[in-house]
């Protein structure tokens, strides 16, 4: 904490210096979103350069001004939860005046940049997500409060912890993690009590894009216990490109990706091959939208589809098809084809990429 609070006691130093001086004072954050400082390295993902292009949030002109004494109001919060050890989520933050900071998204977005700028992660800046992200299957662990739970035991979910970095004594037999897309795919698992019936396993779920927390669970959990982690994915751009956070990181984390991907993740399905070696029924199948052809070609020219050629080959396939398909397709084989069927067969002659 000493280190978080003097790296805040830097920026404002700096800022007094300016004022001193009768000059505008600046603060100057990475350019977070700009794939010109990100680097694709295979073992950690995407991650930001070294030496980033930045841009700066000036005090006397009228686009930044105000984005410049948020950020300041920010930090003297942050400032005053480190100090007494408090916490509060971005939501609190944002909920503490609507009127000045507007938007959720503009909190978000400037708590991400002060962690940036103070090169801190973001827990250690005393500021919690809200999490939606779920967890169950052979798992036990500590909260930091001291709260036990354990998801081994029955068939009830769990809401990821808004603090991963606080819980300890995590225990498991499990012989893989399975990370499912969608909240209706992972509850429909539960309800055939998959995660007993083929092998201990652990299941997790961002339900769609993963927020921050679920991404650390699954990073402290292949951490904690070095098992195969596979992702259960719709057959479309958005699946790849959810898939692909989990795995790479995105380009707005960058500067954080070393806590959050998981470079050894495996694609296990639904993969475009799979439609046809199923013999999905094409009136199965949803037809591309525009959208959905930018997001391939953008996913296509990505710095880490070069390493992947059997990866590479699948989103060719989409392409050339311009189709896609859910999860829930395999319903058409029968109710049960994906707990009984499709993940066995899968898990057990590696059909994973």
């Amino acid at each position: 904490s000493s280190e978080v609070l003097e790296a805040i006691e830097n920026v404002i130093q700096g800022v007094l210096q300016s004022l001193a001086q009768k000059k505008a004072p600046v603060l100057t954050v990475a350019n977070r979103t700009d794939w010109r400082n990100i680097e694709f390295k295979d073992s950690v993902g995407l991650q930001m350069i070294p030496r980033c292009t930045t841009k700066q949030i000036r005090s006397d002109c009228p686009q930044s001004a105000k984005r410049f004494a948020l950020m300041l109001k920010i930090l003297s919060m942050i400032y005053k939860m480190v100090q007494s050890n408090t916490y509060a989520t971005k939501r609190d933050i944002y909920y503490s005046d609507t009127l000045l900071f507007g938007s959720q998204s503009v909190v978000d977005q400037i708590i991400n940049d002060i962690s940036c700028m103070l090169k801190i992660p973001r827990r250690s800046l005393h500021v919690l997500s809200t999490t939606k992200g779920f967890v169950a299957g052979n798992l036990s662990y500590t909260e930091e409060d001291g709260t036990k739970v354990n998801c081994t035991c029955s068939a009830t979910v769990f809401t990821v912890p808004s603090n991963v970095q606080g819980i300890k004594n995590l225990t498991s037999h499990a012989k893989f993690i399975l990370i499912v897309e969608k909240d209706a795919t992972f509850q429909r698992l539960l309800d055939d009590d998959f995660f007993n019936k083929v092998s201990p396993c652990i299941m997790i779920t961002g339900r769609g894009i993963p927020d921050l927390n679920t991404r650390l669970l699954v990073r402290k959990l292949w951490d904690s216990f070095q098992i195969p982690v596979f992702t259960l994915m719709d057959a479309d751009p958005h699946g790849v490109e959810i898939m692909c956070v989990y795995k790479y990181g995105s380009v707005s984390m960058s500067f954080e990706a070393h806590h959050l991907t998981v470079p050894s993740i495996k694609w296990l399905g639904l993969l475009p091959s799979d439609l046809k070696r199923l013999n999905i029924c094409k009136d199965a199948l949803i037809p591309f939208t525009k959208q959905d052809e930018n997001k391939l070609a953008s996913i296509q020219k990505r710095p880490y589809i070069a390493c992947q050629p059997l990866w590479k080959k699948e989103l060719e396939i989409m392409a050339a098809s311009k189709l896609k398909a859910e999860i829930q397709v395999l319903t058409s084989l029968s109710s049960d084809y994906l707990s009984r069927v499709y993940l066995p067969n899968k898990l057990q002659f590696g059909g994973w990429l």
